[in-house]
């Protein structure tokens, strides 16, 4: 089951907190999230506490076991994504979009990074 920010109304939150509210929902006790994470129940604990961080391939299995990215566990949704309200609406719309229309977007959006980075390069020697 994948959880969306925005039906569990998400606010800016530690990782924590967010580890904490994600193992609830699922049901979780703190010993079932270590088994499944395969880490001792006290590194669960100290994460919730705030006390301890998890090495990156810890936060891959929580997530795995949470049923969620990563980048859920790790950053408030402000932090991913555009920042400019107009790139906002464009990739919400984007979407929408076929496969083959996503593709094609795709294809453009990274045809303009190389364009710019071969820019940035130039500049740069």
């Amino acid at each position: 089951m994948s959880v969306s920010l925005n039906n569990v109304g998400w606010r800016a939150m530690s990782f924590s907190e967010r580890l904490v509210a994600l193992r609830k929902q699922r049901g979780l006790s703190q010993r079932a999230l270590a088994e499944s994470v395969g880490v001792h129940l006290t590194q669960v604990q100290r994460y919730e506490a705030g006390s301890g961080q998890p090495t990156l391939d810890v936060v891959r299995r929580l997530a795995i076991a949470l049923s969620v990215s990563a980048d859920m566990l790790v950053f408030d949704p402000q932090e991913r994504g555009p920042q400019d309200d107009d790139l906002k609406l464009i990739f919400e719309a984007v979407e929408q979009f076929t496969a083959d229309e996503k593709a094609t977007a795709k294809t453009v959006l990274q045809g303009l990074v190389l364009q710019h980075q071969a820019r940035r390069w130039a500049k740069a020697s």
